[in-house]
């Protein structure tokens, strides 16, 4: 290869790089530069002119592969830019998702805890206030717990809440109680009193003398104790 030869393939870059140099020089007002870049570009054309037409083919195509080059460089460059910044994003919505999930997981496990602590309770609670059971013999004193216990055994399920019910606002439940007013006594305010002997003689202290005597006089005058609650309601006694 001649001197002029190889020296054309050595500017061939340099001669397309200092050819745009020149213009930009030229816009910028900078004469001494442009005048060198001229002088350069004048004598680098010279040179590529003077080789033959395929080596200035040659020469012009390894610029333009230079130049594509370090295009894709650069676009590679800012896809994985691109890429990189989209993957971040992802991962801190990722992270965002997971953190909401695990938020959400441990209220749940906190609802499920205390929903089954409140059944737990609910159940011991049940299982610890049994209905107490009716005196078997009769004594000196009950309490209310035991007159009440021995009012359900002596009246129907279905009609002691009624039963319950007259006997709250009549008595609270106290076997003893005395109208000071009337003298109507004990648990269903019998008036007088001594009505309950019909039942049995110890009417002042057996709540379950009282009791059989109320359940009898609700049955005779009113049917049941419930019919004899719908009375006291619309008139304030029975």
């Amino acid at each position: 290869m001649s001197r002029i030869s190889a020296r054309g393939f050595a500017v061939a870059s340099a001669t397309a790089v200092t050819t745009v140099g020149a213009v930009v020089g030229v816009a910028q007002g900078n004469t001494a530069q442009t005048a060198n870049d001229t002088e350069a570009t004048a004598s680098d054309s010279t040179l590529l002119a003077d080789l033959p037409a395929g080596q200035q083919a040659q020469v012009q195509t390894a610029s333009l592969t230079e130049q594509a080059d370090s295009q894709a460089i650069a676009a590679d460059t800012t896809a994985k830019k691109s890429a990189e910044e989209e993957a971040r994003k992802q991962a801190a919505k990722d992270a965002v998702a997971k953190q909401k999930a695990a938020k959400q997981a441990e209220q749940d496990a906190k609802d499920r805890l205390e929903a089954q602590q409140k059944s737990s309770r609910a159940d011991t609670r049940d299982a610890g206030d049994p209905t107490p059971e009716a005196p078997s013999a009769p004594q000196s004193s009950y309490t209310v717990a035991e007159v009440q216990a021995i009012a359900r055994q002596i009246v129907p399920a279905g009609q002691f809440q009624c039963f319950s019910n007259i006997v709250d606002h009549e008595s609270t439940w106290n076997y003893k109680a005395v109208n000071p007013t009337s003298g109507a006594y004990g648990l269903v305010q019998a008036y007088p009193g001594s009505k309950m002997s019909s039942v049995g003689a110890d009417w002042q202290t057996n709540p379950a003398t009282q009791i059989k005597w109320g359940l009898n006089y609700m049955n005779d005058r009113y049917g049941s104790p419930c019919d004899a609650w719908d009375f006291w309601q619309a008139n304030g006694s029975y």
